[in-house]
């Protein structure tokens, strides 16, 4: 059974001006995600900036995220690492915070063999009794998770249950599940892609999206996977040119913390390396939330 099936938010870790986690805002943010149909939440994921968290910031904003969600929705935390070890702690952990599941990206830069995937998720999938999601972004990462692989994955490894597919391949998306023969759900890794993969079988999306218009995600989903494509589609396109706008302006979380601080909330600013989204961008994001209908306050 799936761990959920229409729209999850990877969700932002809102800061203050002092660098801390802003758990007030995180609690408002998440009420605001599950009132407009958000079906999950992914916490500690690349949106959550978790790369320039301390282990322990990490493990307590997992905790702190399952205890404001209050089991409305299912809770995935991003348990990922380059370090095998690392992610095995990591897992470990969420598992005994209450999360119902985790997202293991494959390794960074170390650039594991496609052997050296197949051992590094199977030690981590191993070490705790939660549900698995893989995320492949090779982007991100210089490494591509294969379909063999993950069908190998999926038959010999129980709790590997889901891929988060953010090759842009939507050729590799079918392969996957035809390799994987049902033992593999997958949600589209990018949102202007969720109608494609969503009509191939997927299982919805874990998006940035969400952030901004979570309802219309959500349906965006939903309508395709009970047939509606059509609706599906109208939707996709709609938000096309938002859903650009928030990954490519500037690299994932820089435009979707803007945005929300546009909207009101306080996200606050990003961690270094990230900095805050130059204003001729800002403008041209702005520009494409007010002409998605989304209210901005001025600034």
């Amino acid at each position: 059974m799936s761990i959920f099936t229409g729209a999850g938010v990877a969700l932002i870790t809102p800061m203050h001006e002092d660098g801390s986690v802003n758990y007030d805002e995180m609690e408002r943010i998440i009420d605001y995600q599950v009132a407009n149909n958000t079906d999950a939440v992914i916490v500690c994921g690349t949106t959550g900036e978790a790369s320039t968290m301390t282990h322990e910031e990490h493990i307590e904003t997992i905790k702190a995220c399952v205890d404001m969600v209050k089991k409305r929705v299912p809770v995935i935390a991003g348990t990922g690492s380059n370090c095998t070890d690392t992610a095995v702690y990591l897992s470990k952990e969420a598992y005994k915070a209450g999360a119902d599941g985790v997202l293991v990206v494959s390794p960074y830069y170390n650039k594991a063999t496609q052997n050296g995937l197949k051992k590094h998720f199977t030690k981590i999938a191993g070490s705790m009794d939660l549900p698995v999601i893989l995320y492949n972004i090779q982007g991100r990462t210089g490494v591509n998770i294969k379909p063999q692989t993950l069908s190998e994955l999926s038959k010999e490894v129980e709790n590997i249950v889901a891929v988060k597919e953010a090759s842009g391949d939507i050729s590799q998306v079918a392969e996957i599940l035809a390799l994987s023969e049902g033992r593999l759900d997958i949600y589209s890794g990018n949102d202007d892609q969720i109608v494609p993969i969503t009509a191939l079988g997927g299982k919805g999306v874990i998006s940035v999206l969400s952030h901004v218009i979570p309802q219309e995600v959500h349906d965006m989903a939903v309508k395709t996977m009970e047939g509606d494509i059509k609706a599906g589609a109208a939707l996709q396109l709609k938000y096309l040119k938002l859903a650009k706008a928030l990954l490519s302006l500037e690299v994932n979380p820089i435009p979707v913390k803007a945005a929300m601080n546009m909207m009101g909330f306080k996200a606050g600013s990003l961690r270094m390396p990230l900095t805050e989204m130059e204003e001729g961008n800002k403008k041209i994001l702005r520009q494409a939330m007010e002409e998605a209908g989304i209210k901005t306050e001025a600034e």
